[in-house]
């Protein structure tokens, strides 16, 4: 019986993919194999020597301790791809929201007193104040390719916009899913001068903290849109803040609204709303209860952020995974173990990711408990477990 530990409301959609024969679900597990959860902090969280896999409904992964994990042996399973048309659509909504100044003139609508004749005059004589533009022909910056970029530069491409992407770690197989009608940037600060919208799907790592800041952000033109739907830190608030009171920029959406971003008028909070709806929180349970499920069952890895992506079918009733400090002879060590236990390999794989190696073996019968504690023993092992 496995025990699945969540962190966060999950979607019954895919906790349902948990058979109840098999597995027990609870928020209060205290020896969970695994965890599922979404945007929970766990760096603070003491981690259970049971846990064999953590997995995060939704992409970014920055509320885990990948470090923390990848030394237990833990991999960390996320859902790429499944929240990406609900952030897609959101985007698309942020573009009409700033060329049509909505949120400003909602608000000023709100604020409107007096009987319907009165109204009536006020709706007619403030309308001037929030006239728009349309997209057609305007030109939008899409940081960051992925799954959720893609589908963002190919429907603004739709819209009848020119789009430019920037993306140094565009794969082969995410360029074929992307228009060839997408200009490529050299870099952020080239692609600047260029937009009229600047959109950002990227996690927050070192690399794009602060990405817009008080150096870049007045190449800019002066009636540029920002849109920040990815991670509250990719942009330096203060900076694209200063900007607009100071008439730089025109308007800036964010999903991550904060105390300086409220002060200004132009700035279009929103609560986090970026992969809220039901389909994408079915989506992401969904993908990330298959991966768990899967892992705990068969030893495959799909999709994690932390380990080698491994699978291998499966070749006989018994199973070994491990994984190890990647460094050399560690599958002579494991190979001559199982061979002094008499157990025949029936097939095996090894996979690496940087300092992490990840060896599934099939052999032809019964591993013996003993057999996988010689293992455990080894240096440089972080785990190992018959399935």
């Amino acid at each position: 019986m496995y025990k699945i530990l969540t962190l966060n409301n999950i979607s019954p959609a895919g906790l349902t993919r948990f058979p109840a024969a098999d597995y027990t679900i609870s928020d209060d597990e205290q020896s969970p194999d695994a965890i599922i959860l979404r945007s929970y902090k766990m760096h603070d969280m003491d981690i259970p020597e049971s846990l064999k896999a953590v997995g995060r409904a939704g992409a970014g992964v920055n509320n885990i301790p990948l470090q923390r994990m990848s030394a237990a042996g833990v991999p960390v399973f996320n859902a790429p791809g499944a929240n990406a048309n609900a952030v897609k659509e959101l985007v698309i909504a942020s573009l009409f929201l700033a060329a049509r100044n909505l949120g400003q003139a909602i608000h000023y609508t709100d604020e409107l007193s007096g009987d319907d004749a009165e109204l009536s005059k006020l709706v007619e004589a403030g309308k001037k104040k929030f006239a728009g533009y349309e997209l057609p022909g305007k030109t939008i910056g899409v940081v960051g390719l992925g799954a959720i970029g893609r589908m963002v530069a190919n429907t603004c491409l739709d819209l009848g916009m020119n789009v430019v992407g920037f993306d140094p770690g565009l794969t082969v197989a995410g360029a074929w899913e992307l228009s060839s009608d997408v200009k490529n940037a050299g870099s952020v600060d080239e692609m600047l001068p260029k937009v009229d919208f600047l959109t950002v799907h990227v996690p927050l790592i070192d690399a794009t903290r602060d990405m817009i800041n008080t150096q870049n952000v007045g190449k800019l033109k002066s009636n540029a849109v920002i849109i920040n739907l990815a991670r509250g830190g990719i942009i330096n608030d203060e900076a694209v803040c200063d900007a607009l009171d100071a008439g730089k920029l025109a308007c800036y959406v964010t999903d991550f609204p904060n105390n300086r971003t409220k002060q200004s008028s132009k700035v279009v909070g929103l609560p986090h709303l970026g992969a809220s709806t039901a389909e994408a929180e079915d989506n992401c349970a969904i993908m990330v209860a298959e991966q768990v499920k899967s892992y705990l069952e068969t030893g495959n890895i799909v999709n994690s952020v932390n380990f080698p992506n491994v699978s291998m079918p499966r070749g006989s009733d018994y199973r070994l995974v491990i994984c190890n400090a990647n460094v050399p002879n560690m599958v002579g060590q494991i190979s001559t173990i199982l061979a002094d236990a008499d157990l025949n390999i029936h097939d095996m794989i090894n996979q690496s990711r940087g300092d992490i190696a990840y060896t599934i073996v099939d052999v032809d019968s019964e591993i013996p408990a003993a057999v996988v504690d010689t293992i455990r023993s080894i240096e440089g092992i972080m785990l190992a477990r018959a399935i």
